[in-house]
């Protein structure tokens, strides 16, 4: 039994060999786009790299810019698990500068994963392809997690432990604060200028102190 899927052709049912075939392609595919991006990845070497024919993964794919969608849109979703996962808790932490501190350092490991590198280079690099894809790593990426640490900053706000007038604001002032250096080197330098855990450390602590002198009163 399968299930029709406009974006992927069909999504088969799973345990069975169709359904393995369909996340080796999806595996091979990952790792193919996000080392040679969207121009120097073609179907053939997708198909061969997943010990399937050609033939399977048109099946399942109806064309190169489909799976290319697919396999952008399930790292989204990883992404966007993992920074929900980091913030959540903020609003309920007794000692703002501990917690926003390990926030930040939850943060910074994040965005230097190669992997999230990666999709992050590949999705500014086909832009103008796919400019559906830009707006969607935007949204539940960034966006999303803007909202969910500015839902943090209220509670502690209420709490008395901050002070924001609008809470919005000084989520993009804190993301500023912990991304703007290391996310900016990674970018531009490659992972040849890795920053060092105590540069890290540095950052993570430094942005904390600056943000509370900003949204504490004293």
């Amino acid at each position: 039994m399968t299930t029709a899927s406009p974006a992927s052709g069909y999504v088969p049912q799973e345990g069975t060999r169709s359904a393995r075939s369909r996340k080796a392609i999806v595996e091979a595919a990952t790792e193919t786009f996000l080392r040679k991006g969207y121009p120097g990845t073609s179907m053939d070497e997708i198909a061969g790299s997943a010990s399937v024919s050609k033939q399977t993964v048109y099946k399942h794919f109806a064309d190169k810019e489909t799976l290319f969608t697919h396999v952008i849109t399930a790292m989204l979703a990883e992404t966007d698990q993992q920074n929900q996962a980091a913030v959540q808790t903020l609003g309920d932490t007794d000692d703002p500068a501990r917690g926003l501190q390990e926030l930040a350092r939850r943060f910074l490991a994040s965005i230097r994963a190669p992997r999230v590198l990666q999709l992050r280079r590949l999705v500014i690099a086909e832009a103008e392809r796919f400019p559906e894809l830009g707006r969607a790593y935007w949204e539940s990426g960034f966006e999303r997690g803007i909202t969910t640490l500015a839902e943090g900053f209220r509670r502690l706000t209420e709490r008395g432990l901050l002070t924001t007038a609008d809470p919005v604001v000084a989520a993009h002032h804190f993301a500023g604060l912990v991304l703007w250096i290391p996310m900016n080197r990674a970018m531009f330098c490659g992972d040849q200028d890795a920053i060092t855990a105590s540069e890290l450390d540095h950052l993570a602590e430094s942005a904390a102190a600056a943000f509370l002198a900003a949204y504490t009163d004293r």
